[in-house]
């Protein structure tokens, strides 16, 4: 087991393999949301270092959901508590205790990060809030149709999904386009249900879905967001989760433990991928650095995080907190 060494309260969680070593500092961190037990409190955040050394913050909410870099800052929405906090990073670790600013009972979701603007989803309030890092004030909301989930940023503009029209049990079908801006919605289009996640390239706008019958069956899907609207649907009980990442100028989704390449018409490349896990157990997977990041947890006893190279080789493996998503890479400037 890493051991923590907690210098002060207010100063720096370090993690070494012994204490001895706590003079070394880190050019990069990986950082995981440990979302913890829904009701329990018990999320946490898992910090990687450069060496591979992991440690572990104590608990600090419920349903520690996702979470983003931004310069020196990592910025963590805490969805069950209705919370943001925000720590500084430095080589030695999260500053403690941190900056924490009350949502509202708004039970944020995703964020993305622009120009010193924290723009984050809410499910309880049904909006995108604005959260501004110079005097950490909520200083915007834009109300949404339904229940808000994943964010994009182009360049220009602010994408989102919306995977239930009104209610968690209620299935959207919709992605709205926003102008920063103004903080409106310039447009809302119709991509077929269960909208999960985002990504971009060349231009175009590629949507994961997962969706469900009166029966619970599930479905999964894709869909792209081009000069048209392209959906192609994969049928019932298909192993699929709802991550999709940009990788090589091509795109891979979630799929069959593993992550596959879609081709032009969205179909799944099923006899060659990247990783190969339970894909009850794949929560969420994520590129850093040319590799990619599997969380792994079966929300008991399997709390896990899988490296894969892009030769599908597994090239580290730690253990971290409870029901471990998302994650965000800092480094040194």
């Amino acid at each position: 087991m890493k051991k923590i060494l907690l210098l002060t309260i207010s100063l720096f969680f370090v993690t070494c393999e012994s204490p001895t070593d706590s003079d070394t500092t880190n050019n990069s961190w990986v950082f995981v949301a440990n979302e913890g037990n829904f009701g329990s409190s018990n999320g946490s955040i898992s910090m990687i270092d450069e060496a591979g050394n992991v440690m572990h913050t104590e608990s600090i909410g419920d349903v520690v959901q996702s979470l983003e870099v931004y310069e020196n800052k990592l910025i963590v929405l805490i969805n069950n508590s209705h919370l943001i906090k925000v720590y500084d990073i430095t080589e030695d670790g999260l500053s403690m205790p941190g900056i924490e600013v009350p949502t509202g009972n708004s039970s944020p979701r995703d964020l993305v990060v622009i120009d010193n603007k924290v723009y984050f989803t809410n499910w309880n309030t049904q909006d995108i809030k604005v959260l501004n890092l110079f005097n950490y004030s909520i200083e915007n909301s834009i109300p949404i149709n339904g229940l808000p989930e994943d964010l994009l940023f182009d360049g220009t503009d602010l994408w989102v999904t919306i995977p239930h029209s009104d209610q968690y049990f209620s299935t959207g079908n919709t992605v709205s386009k926003i102008d920063i801006n103004t903080n409106t919605i310039l447009e809302t289009i119709e991509v077929g249900n269960g909208p999960q996640e985002l990504a971009m390239n060349n231009g175009e706008i590629f949507v994961s879905r997962t969706f469900y019958d009166a029966n619970w069956s599930t479905f999964h899907g894709a869909t792209k967001i081009g000069m048209d609207v392209m959906n192609n649907n994969y049928g019932a009980g298909v192993a699929c989760g709802g991550s999709i990442i940009k990788h090589n100028n091509s795109i891979l989704r979630s799929f069959n433990g593993g992550l596959s390449l879609m081709d032009e018409e969205l179909n799944l490349d099923t006899e060659n991928k990247i990783g190969d896990y339970t894909q009850a157990n794949v929560y969420h997977v994520e590129k850093i650095n040319g590799s990619f990041w599997f969380a792994i947890t079966n929300f008991s006893d399997i709390n896990e995080v899988r490296v894969v190279n892009e030769q599908g080789e597994e090239i580290a493996n730690y253990i971290v907190g409870i029901n471990p998503g998302d994650f965000a890479f800092w480094e040194k400037n």
